[in-house]
């Protein structure tokens, strides 16, 4: 097979700190190439110098044979490569069709737009995607799912035939990755070729050809994806043992701990919700994209007051039209888009870990700063956050250890309830174990927690019970011991009549 990328002797530091060493990685037509490692190993870095962000100090990319010596977005595009990452870059207020032509048209001074052609070709993108979303919304109107499947939609217009898949099914249930496969399959069998990067494991032993391992900033292994099995693969990646991924331990459950009966929410599309979770519960919550379970949570929160049915706390009604007031009655929510709405990056760990808490930290309305860090060292302590002090800028921290931050945020907090929309999401398979079992000591510890995750295996793995939601309700709820993946996406897709 020919080679469409070539990286040879790849290395790059940023400010004395090597973040890769002399990596070498290629990709052959009709090939999907899975790249693979723990946060901060390297791969954000080499993507971005495949397709120019990022200049490497040494090294040489070559594409299709030939040498590109100074690779930009520009000649990247030129030459066929497209990226979707795990971060949707898209215009919040341009419409979806805006968007996608802003990645495909050239464009000319004064050419006029013939926008019933643009939205037809956004519609038939999209369609080829497998989504269906209006090309006339806004983008930001979108989920972090959707967002993601308009990425992908403008990679498949771009007819690129280098495709670098940074993350692409972060927030995606089973039936919109399945739509995504057959995307690769097609993008493949066109002699196109696809950089596949993801934590999720199961993906990359279903999709991939080959897997190179980074570590550290260093590839230490490149294998054929039939000749390596998952625990070896980790301890590749890891290079340490790891302990098991879903530490689930079997805990007597409390009373009930929040309860809502027939629950609605017209603005955001959920009708007749009832639920219940109880103390040391983890409840998890599963179903497809726009099935409502964000939605849920938000409504919970107060972020989107209910217009109809109950909400009970240790069995007393309470009307919950704010934040605050969840706050006040010891719910905690930490959301789905931890870049956007989990932390801020620009501040430091101490300053995010108080945000939701300030009074525990403050004196005569001012923040005692001595506090706020003393308070802070006892999260980065408890929840193992990986940082060089609690004055460090949260963007500089990994996915996992942001998202333990955002963590430490509403555990301050005092809940008694905690939301958890997509807790892993992201993140590598070292920091979700670390995760996994910050969740179940939380449990044992007495907290409620209402998971919800896309990811089928969390929601087995961690789940005493689980929910599944659709088209804006619960469409049935499943113990531990009969909940499977054909029962939770049977659910998903087809609910059955009450």
């Amino acid at each position: 097979m020919p080679v469409l990328l070539s990286a040879s002797g790849i290395s790059k530091s940023f400010e004395g700190v090597r973040a890769l060493r002399e990596v070498s990685f290629d990709l052959n037509a009709g090939e999907v190439h899975a790249l693979v490692g723990e946060n901060g190993a390297g791969k954000s870095t080499l993507i971005k110098i495949m397709t120019g962000a990022e200049r490497a100090d040494a090294g040489t990319l070559a594409v299709s044979g030939r040498t590109v010596p100074d690779m930009s977005p520009a000649m990247a595009r030129s030459l066929g490569i497209a990226a979707i990452y795990q971060q949707p870059s898209l215009f919040a207020h341009l419409s979806v069709a805006e968007n996608i032509a802003l990645s495909l048209e050239a464009g000319r001074v004064w050419q006029r737009v013939d926008w019933a052609a643009r939205r037809r070709r956004a519609a038939d993108l999209l369609d080829e995607a497998g989504a269906a979303i209006d090309p006339d919304r806004l983008a930001g109107t979108l989920s972090m799912p959707e967002q993601q499947m308009v990425e992908i939609a403008k990679a498949i217009g771009a007819h690129a035939r280098i495709v670098i898949m940074d993350e692409p099914t972060a927030s995606l249930m089973d039936a919109e990755i399945e739509r995504l496969f057959s995307v690769i399959g097609l993008l493949r069998a066109q002699g196109g070729g696809i950089i596949y990067i993801s934590h999720r494991l199961e993906e990359v032993f279903a999709v991939s050809d080959r897997i190179t391992v980074l570590r550290d900033g260093e590839a230490v292994a490149t294998q054929a994806t039939a000749a390596i099995d998952r625990p070896a693969l980790i301890q590749t990646m890891v290079g340490r043992p790891l302990n098991d991924v879903f530490p689930k331990r079997p805990i007597a459950l409390g009373a009930c701990a929040l309860e809502v009966r027939q629950l609605s929410n017209r603005a955001l599309g959920l009708h007749d919700v009832s639920l219940s979770v109880s103390c040391g519960e983890v409840l998890g919550v599963a179903g497809l994209v726009g099935s409502g379970r964000t939605e849920l949570a938000e409504t919970i929160f107060g972020l989107e007051p209910a217009d109809g049915g109950e909400i009970l706390l240790r069995g007393v009604s309470v009307r919950i039209g704010s934040p605050s007031q969840a706050i006040q009655h010891g719910i905690a929510y930490v959301p789905e888009d931890r870049r956007r709405h989990g932390v801020v990056l620009e501040m430091p760990v101490a300053a995010n870990a108080s945000l939701a808490s300030l009074a525990a930290v403050s004196s005569r309305g001012m923040i005692d700063r001595a506090a706020e860090r003393r308070s802070a060292e006892g999260y980065v302590e408890r929840l193992r956050i990986k940082t060089p002090s609690v004055s460090t800028e949260v963007g500089a921290l990994s996915g996992g250890n942001q998202q333990k931050v955002a963590l430490a945020r509403w555990l301050s907090t005092g809940p008694q309830v905690l939301i958890l929309d997509e807790p892993t999401q992201g993140v590598d398979v070292g920091a979700k174990a670390e995760i996994h079992a910050l969740i179940q000591d939380l449990a044992e510890r007495g907290l409620a927690i209402i998971m919800i995750s896309s990811e089928l295996p969390e929601i087995l793995g961690m789940s005493d019970r689980v929910v599944v939601m659709h088209a804006g309700t619960v469409s049935g709820v499943l113990s531990r011991s009969d909940a499977t993946q054909d029962r939770i996406l049977a659910l998903a897709l087809a609910p059955t009549e009450p």
